[in-house]
């Protein structure tokens, strides 16, 4: 894993959080952990010209549109650790209804409103 990575995970999750997610990843495949922590984590959230809330926000629409429950609940937590407020996330969700579809939508929201009640 590298340094960047590693460092960059633990900006978006936490320390705690970080090392749970990513022996989760780990348990299900040391090579997936790799890939996320080094590149996804290394080399694209690492990226200089959007700020971290940003990218959170585009990264829940697009596993919002996608219809990606398990990264979209990861997501819309690290949205929260990155500046996003719930009124900020949940208008991004209202942003994909006309786009990815309603019941996308509706499948997000619920997501989201389960990690509101976890993380206040």
């Amino acid at each position: 894993m590298t340094d960047q990575g590693t460092a960059m995970l633990r900006k978006l999750l936490g320390e705690e959080r970080a090392s749970e997610v990513r022996a989760a990843w780990s348990r299900l495949s040391p090579d997936f952990a790799h890939l996320v922590t080094n590149f996804l984590a290394g080399e694209i959230w690492s990226r200089p010209n959007l700020d971290l809330k940003t990218r959170s926000l585009i990264t829940v629409a697009a596993l919002a549109a996608l219809g990606r429950p398990n990264g979209l609940r990861l997501n819309v937590e690290m949205a929260l650790n990155n500046g996003a407020s719930k009124s900020e996330i949940l208008e991004t969700l209202l942003q994909m209804a006309p786009y990815a579809g309603f019941p996308a939508c509706w499948d997000a929201l619920v997501i989201a409103d389960e990690v509101f009640k976890q993380k206040p």
